[in-house]
């Protein structure tokens, strides 16, 4: 009976939050196969998601330089191979993995890919006959790829890393004293987008309890203007986007009591931790499979399918249909407040 493969290689390289929802699978995966050798290769800026997993060994992909075109696709695959990988697992399946895959396939080494449901995504989204249930998760989908090249892993009782301390920020987010909320009001698209005037609404009534301190999340000049002005007139609200290295960032979500993210990488980031989740879902919806990892189903707040039955339209939030661009505004502020002070008792 051959042996199991003793070094396995995993792929993926975007986008963040699917990059992110790969590092509670391969926690997983080295706490129940301790033995076992892992090597991820993701973009370098995404290192950061698998600093708490010092058993794995990081490799860059670097598409502008050393892993340009076919024949940086061919360096990156010497340069696995020089790792003695016995087995390959392609939790990307887009081209430039499935060509490293081919190339471990015809030396003779395992291999396996990533089922992206499109099909079924495709069911789920389409506005007449709608295929409405729950599709796998994405979590699941990435388990089943280790599974086939004999890695079983269980994601039923997950274990987190311990929470970093925040020292050397402690100038710019302070001490902590009461509870944190993280607000995450940005996404790619603007069908994931919860409205900022009732963004801002939410940030009010939080600010006005003074139970709170909040945190305002994002990245570049733009979003960082509008987070400001989301932030006039409240007296426990800080603006931190644009000021946290990635690391840093992720450290500080560490401490939230709790996160209100859009469906984006913000959720899964903060999943990481086991911290309480709340995500907005307006042209997108949980059931594609993009829910942030080990999260009740609770904890996903929808647009309202009574009045916009087409829900979802998308998969990734980037389908613009006629009479539907105010379908989150039926999440009330007042119901987000509300699933807030329930998780935290407040």
């Amino acid at each position: 009976m051959a042996q199991k493969p003793k070094h396995i290689a995993v792929m993926r390289l975007s986008s963040m939050g699917d990059v992110a929802m790969t590092v509670p699978v391969l926690r997983a995966l080295v706490h129940q196969h301790p033995n076992l050798q892992v090597t991820v290769v993701s973009r370098p800026f995404f290192k950061p998601f698998f600093d708490t997993l010092p058993q794995l060994q990081f490799i860059a992909f670097d598409p502008k330089t050393t892993h340009k075109g076919l024949l940086g696709i061919w360096r990156l695959y010497q340069q696995l191979s020089g790792l003695s990988i016995d087995s390959f697992a392609d939790l990307h399946n887009v081209l430039r993995s499935k060509i490293v895959r081919v190339l471990f396939a015809l030396s003779g080494k395992k291999t396996a890919a990533l089922d992206k449901g499109r099909g079924e995504k495709k069911a789920l989204t389409r506005l007449q006959n709608k295929a409405f249930f729950p599709l796998t998760l994405m979590v699941n989908r990435q388990a089943n790829v280790l599974a086939k090249l004999g890695f079983p892993v269980d994601l039923s009782q997950p274990t987190f890393p311990p929470k970093p301390e925040l020292q050397e920020i402690e100038s710019l987010v302070g001490v902590k004293t009461k509870p944190w909320i993280g607000l995450a009001p940005f996404a790619q698209y603007e069908g994931k987008m919860y409205p900022l005037d009732l963004m801002k609404k939410v940030i009010d009534q939080l600010d006005d309890t003074g139970s709170y301190e909040l945190f305002l999340l994002g990245g570049g000049a733009k979003e960082i203007a509008l987070l400001t002005q989301l932030s006039e007139h409240t007296k426990h609200t800080k603006v931190v986007a644009g000021q946290l290295s990635l690391a840093q960032e992720l450290a500080v979500m560490s401490q939230f009591d709790v996160l209100v993210s859009m469906d984006s990488a913000n959720g899964h980031m903060g999943a990481l931790w086991g911290i309480p989740v709340i995500t907005l879902w307006g042209a997108t919806h949980p059931y594609a499979g993009f829910m942030p990892f080990h999260q009740p189903e609770s904890n996903s707040l929808c647009a309202d399918r009574n009045q916009f039955p087409g829900l979802p339209t998308s998969v990734y939030g980037n389908k613009i249909v006629p009479g539907y661009t105010d379908a989150m505004r039926t999440i009330l502020p007042e119901t987000v407040v509300a699933k807030i002070k329930e998780i935290t008792a407040i």
